[in-house]
């Protein structure tokens, strides 16, 4: 019996996504967690794997379009079976567009790799791409980032289609030598020009998330200064027993830091839900990366029963495929406590707003060397400044206060992250 691919639900507020690409071309083999296409939520292009093994016998929508959650996309069918498709979709529900999946003798397979065209493909009459070219939502935002006409770029994607690959392979071509021009007396600065741009999924979904936070969350903060000297030592010796891919960031030992310090508070390492708190088993972190065209957070699960090193290299994995469009599901989902830090962009000190349903995060600032007062005499220090933003509704000033305090102890007495 052939199966129904969905479009799966990637977060807890997602509706909808954009079906960038298939990675398995109709009549290909998948095996079950294989990569079968890659969606684009309002948080990042992800890889979605295969629940089923088998043949791709039909893709239900084609790439570039938006399809709501837990609508059919695909059908997976055991090798040589005949698929009925008429009785496979009998019985969808109303919500899932059963009405709309098309009917064999009207749907145009997918072209294999074999036979797609080495041009780009210019819709025909009736068809509507914009700017009259086949491109992935990525390519075009890409292509308007960095100024390229794509009518000059080769698709290499589907039937002609242009990718985020085709975008960053592309070369100018070279404009005709100028002639000289003698510079007058005066050097001639030419204004900028205006431009409006639309909103890119990301930032959109950012800037809703966080009105809403803003809006419905009562925060209230609590700021702390620590003393990183011992930190920063302890780092320096241990990045000099490590390759280079290997050594650990000061980002790393936070992370360690406040997942043992919500050991001590779980209250904070929570969620309301209605008029519950839901006090969290696991400890995941969420760790804010700066993307292209906005910010992402990944999630370094069970963060407390893991040993920095582990945590870097997680963490460094998960921000590269964020980085490069390839996150998967996992990466992004679940954190129960946020950590976004600003140290490496030289920033004294921030507040962030809370990431919902969490009920706090902490924003960090970079270590500075400072003077400082010990013993009555005015020396040099190291020091470093982080906020915690809590949600009113489910702790207090008092709590985070101690939570601060109990994340000096792990700060300032580094090999506690050790043992």
């Amino acid at each position: 019996m052939a199966d129904i691919v969905t479009m799966p639900k990637l977060g807890f507020d997602m509706a909808e996504g954009v079906l960038v690409r298939w990675v398995v071309l109709e009549g290909e083999a998948i095996a079950k967690g294989a990569v079968l296409a890659e969606i684009e939520t309002d948080k990042a292009t992800v890889e979605v794997e295969s629940m089923y093994e088998g043949i791709v016998a039909r893709h239900l929508v084609p790439e570039g379009e938006v399809i709501p959650v837990n609508d059919p996309i695909a059908v997976i069918s055991a090798p040589g079976e005949k698929v009925d498709f008429d009785q496979i979709f009998m019985g969808l529900p109303a919500g899932e567009k059963a009405s709309k999946v098309p009917a064999a003798d009207e749907y145009e397979p997918s072209q294999t790799a074999e036979t797609q065209p080495a041009e780009i493909s210019v819709p025909a009459e009736g068809e509507q791409y914009p700017g009259g070219v086949k491109a992935t939502p990525v390519a075009r935002r890409m292509a308007d980032e960095r100024g390229i006409n794509m009518r000059q770029v080769k698709g290499t994607g589907t039937g002609g289609r242009i990718t985020k690959s085709d975008i960053e392979a592309y070369v100018p071509i070279a404009a005709p030598p100028r002639e000289a021009v003698i510079p007058s007396a005066l050097p001639v600065i030419a204004r900028g020009e205006t431009q409006i741009l639309p909103l890119n999924r990301l930032r959109a979904a950012i800037g809703r998330r966080m009105k809403e936070a803003k809006q419905q969350v009562p925060h209230f903060y609590v700021t702390n200064e620590y003393d990183m000297a011992a930190l920063l030592d302890l780092r320096k010796q241990v990045n000099l027993l490590l390759p280079e891919d290997e050594k650990t960031s000061v980002n790393d030992y936070i992370v360690k830091a406040a997942a043992l310090s919500l050991r001590e508070f779980p209250n904070l390492n929570a969620s309301l839900d209605g008029d519950q708190v839901i006090r969290h088993g696991q400890v995941n972190i969420g760790v804010a990366v700066a993307v292209e065209g906005g910010l992402l957070t990944v999630v370094c699960r069970d963060a407390d029963l893991k040993p920095v090193r582990l945590i870097t290299a997680e963490v460094r994995a998960m921000v590269a495929r964020a980085r490069d469009g390839k996150v998967k599901s996992e990466d992004i989902e679940g954190s129960t406590f946020s950590v976004s830090n600003l140290g490496m962009f030289d920033v004294e000190h921030f507040i962030a707003i809370i990431n919902p349903p969490e009920a706090a995060i902490l924003a960090v600032g970079s270590a500075r060397e400072v003077p400082v007062v010990e013993n009555g005499q005015v020396v040099p220090g190291l020091r470093m400044k982080a906020t915690i933003s809590v949600d009113h509704r489910v702790s207090d000033g008092a709590e985070a206060a101690q939570f601060m305090q109990a994340l000096a102890k792990y700060l300032q007495e580094p090999l506690r992250l050790m043992v």
